[in-house]
């Protein structure tokens, strides 16, 4: 456990103004705060106030915002803290680089790619809730993190979940692993209901409070079909070994089958501290402050198949697991320029997906990544041709 022996953890947190980020500090107060940890480097966007709160509050000796135009207002915030403020896609690299023996890797999207790679060649442990350094780059990524030689640990609940109910060496074993998904506020809509949602709809999750791009993509269910690539890359795993439930209470937070039939399963309520807290002191189990599960007042526990044509996001999974290669940086590219359209009300909520599945159709067959650059490459191409789909909807509309 941390602190326990007197010596204070350095960790860093990349992405500390969302909401892992958020979550992410308040364990480490309830665990010591700067007793117990030494905070090395807290990187945010565009929330520069919180930012260097957050820095002051628990002592950070650096404090990066991604955007170069933010740079003079943090560096006033942290003004005569002894705090160094940085600024720009560089300064997280470098932050990143810094001597951190864990890092929290936060940042959304393809944005945490490039900090998350440096900080895994250098041997961190990895306390993963990016799901791009996955889903955009898995071969290399886990290639990285095994040559420095540091720990995978992922955060998200469902494959912290897998993480917790894998039996040491019983990989051999591992029949198949059912990651659940809530079915967020769409669950019982109809395509035709779905047509018309906004923004602030969308991005009402029933159980759990995220951001607004995981909220949406809860929604659409694209971010359990992202779920389903980084399991593969995660757990070493065949496309056909990676089943998806809808689980509304979204208590049970993913299973594994093994080829006895048994199933072992991490239960909890919804609250993205448990699996920060099992990240961050692995493999201890720290005491948290979270909510105990009343299994009397639960009473039931619901199981509903996927429905593959309300939630195409799944089934463009499959085929970015099929394909293999830089499909999952396509379709992720894709729907992230989707995303900002639909935010921006530009396109509505159902197209975020038949984009995606356009500019992949379109980049299908394409070689697979030998380093980085093929990634970011590959990245590139996929927003440009979303941007031009869009932009043509917008034309014919």
């Amino acid at each position: 456990m941390a602190g326990g022996s007197g010596v204070r953890r350095s960790i860093s947190i990349l992405g500390s103004t969302g909401s892992i980020g958020v979550n992410t500090l308040d364990v480490i107060a309830q665990l010591g705060g700067t007793d117990a940890f030494d905070l090395v480097a807290l990187t945010g966007n565009s929330n520069v106030e919180l930012l260097a709160r957050q820095a002051r509050e628990f002592g950070a000796r650096i404090a990066v915002t991604a955007d170069e135009e933010n740079y003079t207002a943090l560096k006033e915030a942290l003004a005569g803290t002894g705090i160094e403020a940085a600024a720009g896609r560089q300064a997280l690299v470098e932050a990143a680089s810094a001597d951190a023996g864990w890092v929290m890797a936060a940042i959304v999207g393809t944005a945490g790619l490039a900090p998350t790679l440096a900080a895994a060649a250098r041997g961190a442990d990895i306390a993963l809730a990016n799901k791009e350094c996955l889903v955009s780059a898995g071969d290399l990524f886990v290639h990285a993190v095994k040559e420095g030689g540091g720990r995978l640990i992922p955060v998200d609940s469902e494959h912290s979940a897998i993480f917790q109910s894998l039996e040491d060496d019983q990989h051999h074993a591992v029949e198949r692993i059912v990651l659940t998904a809530s079915g967020g506020p769409f669950r019982t809509w109809s395509r035709e209901q779905m047509a018309d949602v906004t923004v602030e709809i969308a991005k009402a999750h029933p159980n759990w409070s995220m951001g607004l791009k995981i909220s949406i993509g809860s929604a659409s269910m694209f971010n359990k079909a992202l779920e389903m690539i980084e399991a593969k890359h995660l757990f070493d795993l065949n496309p056909e070994q990676i089943e998806v439930i809808v689980h509304p209470q979204s208590i049970i937070h993913s299973m594994v089958g093994y080829t006895d039939g048994s199933v072992l399963a991490q239960l909890g309520a919804p609250d993205m501290r448990t699996a920060i807290g099992y990240a961050l002191t692995y493999p201890d189990r720290p005491k948290l402050n979270v909510e105990r599960l009343d299994f009397v007042k639960l009473a039931r526990l619901d199981f509903e198949a996927p429905d593959e044509v309300r939630f195409p996001a799944l089934r463009l999974a499959r085929t970015a697991l099929a394909r293999g290669g830089v499909q999952g940086a396509v379709m992720n590219a894709a729907e992230e320029v989707a995303f900002d359209a639909f935010c921006a009300g530009r396109i509505g909520f159902l197209a975020m997906a038949d984009i995606a599945e356009e500019v992949m159709e379109a980049m299908a067959p394409h070689p697979a990544a030998t380093i980085i650059e093929d990634v970011f490459e590959a990245d590139a191409e996929a927003r440009r041709r979303a941007a031009e789909i869009i932009a043509r909807k917008e034309m014919a509309a």
